[in-house]
């Protein structure tokens, strides 16, 4: 699930070399040098400790995975969310402002390179002024294409302009990407003229993280069968705006995804209020 040098094998690294010939098919973005992935991955140390740290007494691990769906607006869920045993946020995860509604811990941020650097620009006026930085976090990167392992590189050689502790940061191993698309959400548009930028959300593979580690997951902010009645994102405050559905995700085949495992019971998928 997740990837460091010391465990690519000669065998992994053929294959590895076959991903990135082939990544286009795997997680959506032509990648020709394998150099710049073995180069970042020729830095990244083994964890040291496990992403969720076992909770003394505790048998049953709960955690909460926080999208940024306007559903969440006004939907007074923060302390219901900040409830659960690990916190799991992605993305323009604002939180000042907006605790009542989604908490205000975080133990696992998920995030690309382009989210974690460009958010912070894009969501100013909402009071986002970066990724979290709660005491503890860890960091969790989406190795999504070929600018997330320079990023890397640079996050390794001290070249980023960012707080950087390589003990709280792990990075999702690629065959863990091409696993959840593979088996959960292989898109019909994979098929169509978009394929190469077509991949699963940031959110998804948040999910499929939570479901790797915990035992009850419980899902807020994540688009639903009434997303039409909320505004984009939560943070913009029950403005008139609408899902906007980007070519490189399914977002209807994810809705009909998440509605599936509330249904089986295999996540609890907050729903808006009816």
């Amino acid at each position: 699930m997740l990837m460091w040098f010391g465990n690519l094998s000669v065998k992994n690294k053929n294959k590895l070399q076959r991903i990135v010939n082939m990544s286009s098919k795997i997680i959506g973005k032509p990648q020709r040098s394998l150099g710049n992935v073995m180069a970042a991955l020729n830095l990244i140390p083994k964890p040291k400790n496990p992403l969720l740290p076992p909770k003394p007494g505790r048998d049953c691990i709960s955690c909460a995975v926080v999208g940024t769906g306007g559903v969440l607006w006004k939907s007074r869920k923060g302390r219901e969310i900040d409830s659960h045993d690990y916190v799991f946020r992605v993305n323009g995860a604002a939180i000042k402002g907006y605790e009542e509604d989604v908490g205000n811990r975080t133990d696992v941020y998920v995030h690309t390179s382009h989210s974690i650097t460009t958010s912070k620009y894009l969501l100013k006026k909402y009071n986002y002024t970066g990724a979290p930085h709660d005491k503890g976090i860890k960091y969790v990167m989406i190795p999504e294409g070929m600018r997330d392992f320079k990023w890397m590189i640079g996050l390794y050689e001290n070249e980023r302009d960012t707080e950087f502790n390589e003990t709280r940061f792990y990075v999702l191993h690629m065959d863990f990407l091409r696993y959840t698309r593979n088996r959960f959400l292989m898109s019909r548009a994979l098929n169509g003229k978009w394929w190469p930028i077509v991949r699963p959300t940031n959110g998804a593979f948040m999910v499929f993280l939570a479901l790797q580690l915990c035992d009850k997951v419980d899902a807020y902010g994540f688009i639903t069968d009434e997303h039409k009645k909320y505004s984009n994102y939560y943070y913009e405050r029950g403005a008139n705006t609408r899902v906007i559905f980007y070519a490189n995700h399914d977002y209807y085949m994810e809705r009909d995804l998440w509605k599936t495992l509330h249904e089986l019971k295999v996540i609890n998928l907050y729903q808006g209020e009816p």
